[in-house]
C-alpha cells in the first residue's frame, strides 16, 4: 500500500508546488521590485552580485573567462531566483506589518533560506526518508541473502518477489534523493529529475503491486503484465518533459495509476490471511492520514515549517513499518515455499 501512497505523495507533492501563477508573483509591488532588482543590481542595501552579469552570464565587453562560473549555475544563484527571493522576502515583512496572511510566490509558500537550502526542512526530512529507506532495503537484503534459507543448489532466495524490492528500493531512494535536491535547489533541471524520479516510482510500484497482489511467479507471465505499464510510464515520461508539461493530466494519470494499487493492496489486504497483514492496513490509514497535510495546506511557521514539510516527517515511521511488512512477507513466502517442498 505504502508503494502507492508514498509515490502518489510525491507526484502531488510536486505537483500543488510547481504552478506558476499565484497570487505573490501577481503582486504589482513585487514584480516592479524583481524587475528593478534585476535592472539595478540592487535591493535597498543588498547587492546582488550575479546581477553584475547580463542573463547570458557574461559579462558586458568581458571574455569568455569572465563568465558566471558552473558551480554558480548549479546552486541556481543567478540574478532572477536571487531578486525574487530578497523582493518576495522584503514584500512579506511589508504585509505582515499591514496584518496580512503570506502568499505564495511561484506556486511556493515564502520559505526562510538556510546558506543554499530553499526548503531547508522539507530538504532534511526528505533525506530522512531517503535514509528509511536505504535502511529499509538493506535489512531486507541481508534478511533474504543471509538470514533466510536458500535454495541448495542455484543458492537463490526462495522468496519470489526479492528482485522486485531490490528494485522498488534502488527507485524509493532515487525518488527520496531528488525530492531533497529539489527542496534545496529548485530550479529546471532538479525540477525534471524529481519529476521523473516520482513518475518512475508510482509506474513500477503498479508493476510491483499487481504482481505480489496477483502472485504472478512466471517470467514470461511477468513480462506480459508490466510490459504495458513500463510503455505507458515511459511515453508519459517523455511526454511530459519534451513535448508539455502538463500538470492537469499528470495528475490523473498519478490518480488513477494510485488508485489503482489503492483498490489492489486494499482487497488484498482484506481476503488474505497473511500474518502481517495488520502491519499493512496501519500503513494504509496512517498513509491516508498524512494526505490530509497535502490536502489541508498552510504557510511555513517562522518560514521553514509548513504542511508538506510535515507530510515528509509523516512518512519517515511509516517507511520503516512497510519494509517490516516486506521483510514478514519475505519470511511468510520462504517458510510456505520449504513446506511446500518437503
Amino acid at each position: 500500500m505504502a508503494v502507492c501512497w508514498f509515490s502518489l505523495f510525491l507526484c502531488f507533492g510536486f505537483l500543488f508546488g510547481l504552478l506558476e501563477c499565484s497570487i505573490g508573483d501577481r503582486d504589482p509591488i513585487y514584480r516592479n521590485c524583481v524587475e528593478q532588482c534585476v535592472e539595478m543590481g540592487n535591493i535597498g542595501t543588498v547587492s546582488i552580485a550575479h546581477c553584475k552579469f547580463p542573463p547570458d552570464g557574461a559579462n558586458v565587453n568581458s571574455s569568455w573567462y569572465m563568465q558566471e562560473p558552473l558551480y554558480v549555475q548549479w546552486k541556481h544563484l543567478n540574478c532572477i531566483s536571487e531578486c525574487r527571493y530578497h523582493c518576495m522576502m522584503q514584500r512579506e515583512k511589508e504585509r505582515e506589518a499591514q496584518g496580512q496572511s503570506p502568499v505564495k510566490y511561484h506556486g511556493k509558500w515564502p520559505f526562510k533560506r538556510v546558506f543554499v537550502f530553499q526548503e531547508p526542512v522539507s530538504a532534511a526530512f526528505s533525506a530522512l526518508n531517503l535514509l528509511m529507506h536505504f535502511i529499509g532495503w538493506l535489512s531486507f537484503f541481508i534478511l533474504v541473502h543471509y538470514k533466510l534459507p536458500l535454495r541448495p543448489q542455484s543458492k537463490r532466495t526462495y522468496y519470489e518477489y526479492t528482485g522486485l524490492w531490490h528494485i522498488y528500493g534502488l527507485l524509493s531512494m532515487n525518488a527520496w534523493f531528488w525530492s531533497a535536491i529539489f527542496h534545496t535547489l529548485d530550479f529546471n533541471l532538479t525540477e525534471k529529475f524529481d519529476y521523473s524520479s516520482a513518475v518512475a516510482l508510482l509506474g513500477y510500484s503498479v508493476i510491483l503491486s499487481t504482481l505480489r497482489v496477483f502472485n504472478v511467479k512466471d517470467e514470461a507471465s511477468r513480462v506480459m503484465y508490466a510490459a504495458p505499464i513500463l510503455a505507458f510510464v515511459t511515453t508519459h515520461i517523455l511526454y511530459l518533459n519534451f513535448y508539455e508539461l502538463d500538470y492537469g493530466w499528470n495528475m490523473k494519470v498519478c490518480l488513477v495509476m494510485g488508485f489503482a494499487q489503492l483498490i489492489m493492496w486494499s482487497v488484498w489486504a482484506g481476503i488474505t490471511r497473511h500474518p502481517a497483514r495488520l502491519k499493512l492496513w496501519t500503513v494504509v490509514f496512517g498513509c491516508a492520514l498524512a494526505m490530509l497535510l497535502e490536502i489541508y495546506d498552510f504557510p511555513p511557521y517562522q518560514g521553514y515549517v509548513d504542511a508538506h514539510a510535515l507530510w515528509h516527517f509523516s512518512t519517515i515511521p511509516l517507511t520503516y513499518l512497510w519494509w517490516s511488512f516486506i521483510k514478514d512477507d519475505a519470511v511468510y513466502r520462504t517458510s510456505a515455499q520449504i513446506r511446500k517442498l518437503k
